[in-house]
């Protein structure tokens, strides 16, 4: 036990990748390098599956591309709807970070989600985002009064949601990454052997991808309830 308290405070650490030499060093944390990383790689992908695209007699490559686009772009557009609409890029691209992120565990780095700095930022750009969709689609005035919707007396709590919903958004990534690093710990202690390389394919490919999915379900839920 011992044990695996000193490998869940490590992960939990903060680790410092490297350090600028400016005004006297910058440190840059492990979590914002590999997310520089991630960012690197996908500019690269997209420069990669962008050029040459042709609007007659497209390749098998580019036609792949456009299910998959023109997929996860209805998926948004169905929970949005019209009004949303201008919303579906960044979702997109804060899935694919996530689910990026998640699933670089298996190249050797570490995570940027087990960061909780980074999830934290994750849910509050999400919460700007939603409460923004709702000033744009209601008007200033329109957003304020919402907020005593469908009664005065619920005031409060609808004020106080605007500080759950980030928190949630949050814990819930952060908790679920770090959760699968505890029960793979648990289960490298108890059967070291083959069972752990079974769950480790779960925990780092199909649940890091569900993590991904959920995060950016609920913030377009979210924007929709917001537009709404």
């Amino acid at each position: 036990m011992d044990e695996l308290v000193k490998n869940l405070m490590e992960e939990l650490n903060c680790d410092t990748a490297f350090t600028i030499p400016i005004f006297g060093g910058i440190p840059v944390a492990e979590s914002v390098f590999v997310t520089w990383l991630i960012m690197a790689v996908v500019i690269l992908l997209c420069a990669i599956f962008v050029r040459n695209l042709k609007v007659t007699t497209p390749g098998k490559g580019q036609l792949l591309l456009e299910t998959a686009v023109s997929g996860i772009y209805s998926f948004f557009e169905d929970i949005l709807g019209e009004k949303g609409k201008r919303f579906i890029p960044y979702l997109m691209s804060v899935g694919i970070y996530i689910g990026i992120a998640n699933l670089i565990g298996i190249l050797g780095f570490k995570p940027p989600t087990k960061d909780i700095n980074v999830t934290a930022s994750l849910a509050i750009l999400s919460i700007i985002l939603i409460e923004l969709s709702g000033v744009l689609a209601k008007g200033g005035c329109g957003w304020l009064k919402s907020f005593a919707e469908p009664m005065v007396v619920i005031l409060p709590i609808n004020i106080l949601e605007i500080f759950i919903r980030p928190l949630s958004l949050c814990m819930r990534l952060f908790g679920n990454v770090l959760g699968s690093f505890v029960i793979m710990e648990l289960l490298k202690m108890v059967v070291p052997a083959i069972l752990p390389a079974v769950f480790s394919c779960y925990f780092d490919i199909f649940d890091g991808l569900i993590q991904a999915y959920v995060f950016v379900f609920l913030t377009a839920l979210f924007i929709k309830e917001a537009i709404d």
